[in-house]
């Protein structure tokens, strides 16, 4: 199997929670099956995540902003970690796609507007949330959790991503735990 550059963002604000733990089971399976690895986690970065304007004045990006943005194009793959929270990313995860996820960078749009660019054509990309609740249960009442970041932000982008969603996290044994871990590893030797 070829070496892939692969950038890990744990999107939880913790990184000592389950979320954290799925993120480093991934990266310590990607390391050692010989993949380039990069990691941010939220909640060591430093960027204001409302958009003050909209977006009718672009905010001067912050420093981690701008690593993220370089670690996004320097990636084969994107791995996103987080936890699902009112069926949905985290608000500190929203903003920073927010502030970051912009025209010239992730896609441009055509004069017309109807059509635009992938900038990030060419990546594939990974979601892995957890819930406190059943993921077919889940899907079933709100619809997928993962949509806004796989399909609205990810793929508008350019970036071929997939899901995968743990739960009831809360209630999960040991023995279920592992076998996540387990999972999120073999995709993390995948580069998946």
């Amino acid at each position: 199997m070829k070496s892939k550059k692969i950038y890990i963002l744990l999107g939880h604000t913790d990184a000592e929670t389950l979320s954290g733990a799925l993120a480093n089971a991934y990266e310590a399976a990607a390391r050692a099956a010989g993949h380039e690895v990069r990691r941010q986690n939220i909640g060591e970065m430093h960027f204001d995540p409302i958009l003050h304007e909209g977006y009718k004045t672009i905010q001067q990006l912050e420093p981690d902003l701008e690593d993220f943005r370089e670690n996004a194009r320097w990636a084969d793959h994107i791995v996103v970690v987080y936890p699902t929270w009112w069926s949905s990313m985290p608000a500190m995860l929203k903003g920073l796609f927010d502030r970051a996820w912009l025209p010239h960078f992730a896609f441009q749009y055509a004069d017309h507007g109807l059509t635009w660019k992938k900038l990030l054509k060419g990546r594939t990309g990974r979601v892995i949330t957890s819930a406190n609740s059943t993921p077919w249960m889940l899907w079933l009442m709100y619809g997928p959790p993962t949509v806004v970041l796989e399909q609205c932000l990810l793929d508008f982008a350019g970036v071929r991503a997939k899901s995968t969603i743990f739960g009831p996290s809360e209630r999960a044994s040991e023995r279920k735990k592992t076998a996540w871990f387990a999972k999120v590893a073999k995709l993390g030797r995948m580069a998946r």
